[in-house]
C-alpha cells in the first residue's frame, strides 16, 4: 500500500483537509487506472497467445475445455500426446495410445478373490508379441520384447463393469506401451501404461493382489482420466 506521508503523493502534505484528500485521491486513482490498464493489456495479450508455440494464434482452434491453440499446434500435440488438452489434460476426443498389436482373452473361474466371496474370478490374459517399434515408440525401427500378462477381477457387477472399460482401453491401445521396465531396468520392452491392474490374486495392494476394497474405484478413476467411463 502506498505511503501517504509527507511528499509521498504529489508533494508535501497540506494542512487543508480538502486539498490533502484531493491529492491522495488523485494520485491513487491515476495509479489504479494505470495498473488496471496494464493488467488488462497483459490479460488480452495472454488470451491472444497460443500456449504451445507461445506466439500469436494462427487459425485458432478452441477445445471443449475452453483452451485455445493454433490449429497446427494442437494437431501436432495430438499426434504426439493424443487427444488431451496440453494445459488442463482433459480428454477431448477418443484417446489412442501406442500399444503394439496383441490379444486380450477373458476366462472365469469359480475360485473367489479375498474380499469378494461367492462370486468367482474374472481372469484376463494379455498377449503382446515381440516386434519392431513404430514412429510412435521411443526407438523406431528397433525390435522390442513382447509380454504375456495376467490380471484378475471379481466376477460381480462392478468387476464386469471394469472388464468392459478395460476392453475399451485395450482396443484404444492404452493398456501397454514400449519403454523401460521399472522392475528389471530393461529397455525396449512392453510395459504397463498407467492403468492399475491386479496381477496377483493374493497379497494385498503391496503385491498387486487382493484384498483391496479401493481397487475397483481407483482403476475406474484412472480410466475416466483417459476418457473411458
Amino acid at each position: 500500500m502506498p505511503d501517504y506521508g509527507s511528499g509521498a503523493v504529489g508533494g508535501p502534505v497540506w494542512d487543508d483537509g480538502v486539498n490533502f484528500r484531493r491529492q491522495i485521491d488523485t494520485g491513487f486513482n491515476e495509479e489504479s487506472k494505470d495498473s488496471s490498464s496494464h493488467d488488462s493489456k497483459d490479460a488480452h495479450a495472454e488470451e491472444e497467445t497460443c500456449a504451445i508455440c507461445m506466439d500469436s494464434f494462427t487459425d485458432k482452434k478452441k477445445l471443449k475445455c475452453g483452451h485455445e491453440f493454433c490449429r497446427e499446434c494442437i494437431r501436432m500435440s495430438v499426434e504426439s500426446l493424443g487427444s488431451i488438452c496440453p494445459v488442463c489434460k482433459e480428454v477431448f476426443g477418443i484417446l489412442e495410445g501406442n500399444q503394439p498389436n496383441g490379444t486380450m482373452n477373458v476366462t472365469t473361474s469359480r475360485m473367489s478373490l479375498p474380499g469378494y466371496p461367492d462370486c468367482g474370478t474374472i481372469e484376463i490374459t494379455y498377449d503382446i508379441p515381440s516386434g519392431i517399434q513404430t514412429k510412435k515408440h521411443p526407438n523406431p525401427g528397433k525390435p522390442f520384447l513382447g509380454a504375456n500378462r495376467q490380471a484378475y477381477l471379481p466376477n460381480n457387477r462392478e468387476g464386469k463393469e471394469v472388464l468392459s472399460l478395460l476392453d475399451r482401453a485395450f482396443k484404444q491401445k492404452l493398456i501397454f506401451t514400449v519403454g523401460k521396465s521399472t522392475t528389471t531396468g530393461a529397455e525396449n520392452v512392453v510395459t504397463w501404461n498407467d492403468i492399475y491392474h491386479k496381477t496377483n490374486k493374493y497379497g494385498g495392494p503391496e503385491s498387486y493382489g487382493y484384498p483391496d476394497p479401493h481397487y475397483l474405484k481407483i482403476v475406474k478413476d484412472e480410466l475416466k482420466a483417459k476418457g473411458i467411463e
